[in-house]
């Protein structure tokens, strides 16, 4: 259950840069913005993979 909230997390905050993304197209802002969720989805993947639910 864990799991599946975080992973709808994920994609509720992914949604929400990807949102910011394309209402201002600065270069800058989708790199930084990229990077983040990036950051997030390593994050994502190893603090859910080794522990049983």
């Amino acid at each position: 259950m864990n799991r599946i909230l975080a992973l709808f997390a994920f994609v509720i905050f992914a949604a929400f840069l990807g949102i910011l993304a394309f209402k201002v197209p600065s270069p800058d802002l989708v790199i930084v913005i990229t990077l983040t969720v990036i950051l997030v989805a390593y994050d994502f993947i190893t603090s859910c993979s080794d522990k049983k639910d």
